[in-house]
């Protein structure tokens, strides 16, 4: 690719801020250092897989709204993680944080596991259980 070619998206999703490297070679042939702030299919890519997330983060909300799963289902979706990271982080399995987003569980919970679910997600345990602030989101 020439140093011309070096594609520039306005658009992208960084707004501009972030650049990347690659290399593209000159009027000599030679290899040059290029930045590139993005390029339209990735953009377009990039667009599609953030949907894809705020969708399920939306739907995790519903499912908390309507008392079929607990806040640690949306919280686990708004970060981004999986039930084994989780289990990683708050020192327990897989299928316990799985027993842990059913609110029959979710409410069992005590002070010192709830802790580790808010310090996992970066929140306050007040944040974690407060069902008022659902109706707010």
């Amino acid at each position: 690719m020439n140093i011309n070619e070096v594609p520039q998206d306005e658009k992208n999703l960084n707004e501009g801020k972030v650049a990347k490297l690659y290399y593209a070679t000159d009027e000599k042939g030679h290899y040059q250092k290029v930045n590139s702030i993005g390029w339209e299919p990735e953009t377009v890519a990039m667009q599609q897989a953030w949907e894809v997330v705020n969708d399920e983060v939306e739907a995790a909300r519903k499912m908390v709204m309507e008392g079929k799963a607990s806040p640690i289902l949306y919280f686990l979706k708004k970060n981004i993680m999986t039930v084994p990271m989780v289990a990683g982080y708050v020192g327990t399995f897989s299928f316990l944080v799985k027993l842990h987003m059913k609110p029959f569980f979710f409410k069992r919970l005590n002070h010192k596991m709830l802790e580790k679910y808010a310090y996992t997600f970066r929140i306050t345990i007040e944040e974690l259980t407060n069902m008022d602030q659902w109706k707010k989101i």
